[in-house]
């Protein structure tokens, strides 16, 4: 038996650093305890959102890196370099605009500004149902990998309540309503390009949907379809779109900027971050978004992973 001995754990006394290890885990235990019993409560105590049948509330959802990872304006110009609708030295000026849209997370209104200028000068002269069939295929080739999981099922919960979804952006009204259609959405609103006679001018009708113009579609519509703004949501990743979100009952801080997180946090709106998976803040959040978020940070460390090697 004494060559078993080895098997056999040896008593030795507690250090002093045992023990304030010891207790260190012991009261992280009943601290995650106590936080589990009142995050329990507090769910309790929380209105079920969104209301099911409440057809006088509805969702808005900007779309650029709050449903779709990166602008969907370049994402479209991509599309359009690979059809030849402008040359590489074009592309180069997208891709560079893109990519400091991602790294940044937030909306440069002079990068904006060149995006939908280049793109009203590309498309000026073609018709516009052949934009909206190219339109589908962009959707297919860019877009589609990137929406945002988590987003998704927000957008989702409140179509299983019964209630409209829109989107509201700066990016082209064609690309969004294709983009709102693949996502079983209501509709979208977005800026309008000026045609005649199914031909784009190169101009735009008013100004983009960016910033104030965006709560005042918002307002607009909800006027229109007889909404109640105090019981609507809506859902945003940039300042921006402060005037949007301000508009509504529910506001919600979607990857928000350090701007859009800070307003957030003192007007205590809800906050939602599905660029890492981590839960930004719990409040009235369904449970399918929690999962899609999980999701969302998961493709996006994959996605990741393999633009590294």
């Amino acid at each position: 038996m004494a060559a078993l001995g080895w098997l056999t754990p040896r008593r030795r006394s507690a250090t002093a650093r045992s023990v304030l290890a010891g207790e260190a885990s012991a009261e992280a235990a009943r601290k995650s305890s106590e936080e589990a019993q009142e995050t329990a409560r507090t769910d309790a105590e929380e209105p079920v959102f969104p209301v099911i049948g409440d057809t006088s509330a509805a969702a808005f959802f900007d779309l650029d890196n709050t449903v779709m990872q990166g602008a969907a304006i370049f994402h479209f110009g991509r599309g359009l370099y690979k059809r030849k609708f402008f040359e590489t030295r074009d592309l180069a000026r997208f891709a560079w605009q893109q990519a400091w849209f991602r790294l940044a997370g937030v909306e440069d209104p002079e990068h904006m500004q060149d995006a939908r200028d280049s793109a009203l000068s590309i498309v000026k002269g073609h018709r516009v149902v052949e934009l909206q069939t190219i339109g589908e295929e962009i959707y297919d080739e860019y877009m589609a990998d990137r929406i945002w999981p988590g987003t998704r099922a927000l957008a989702q919960a409140h179509l299983d309540a019964g209630q409209k979804v829109w989107l509201v952006t700066a990016a082209p009204v064609e690309i969004a309503t294709v983009i709102a259609r693949r996502l079983g959405l209501t509709g979208a609103l977005g800026t309008v390009a000026e045609s005649v006679d199914g031909i784009y001018t190169g101009r735009l009708v008013g100004e983009p949907l960016h910033g104030p113009a965006k709560a005042e579609a918002v307002r607009a519509l909800a006027s229109a379809e007889g909404l109640d703004l105090a019981r609507c949501a809506a859902y945003s990743d940039s300042h921006n779109d402060i005037p949007m979100l301000s508009l509504v009952g529910h506001p919600y801080a979607i990857n928000p900027d350090a701007k859009l997180r800070k307003h957030a946090r003192e007007k205590d709106w809800r906050l939602r971050d599905y660029r890492t998976g981590r839960k930004a803040a719990r409040v009235g959040i369904p449970a399918a978004a929690g999962v899609g978020a999980v999701a969302g940070g998961t493709a996006a460390a994959i996605a990741l992973s393999r633009r590294r090697r």
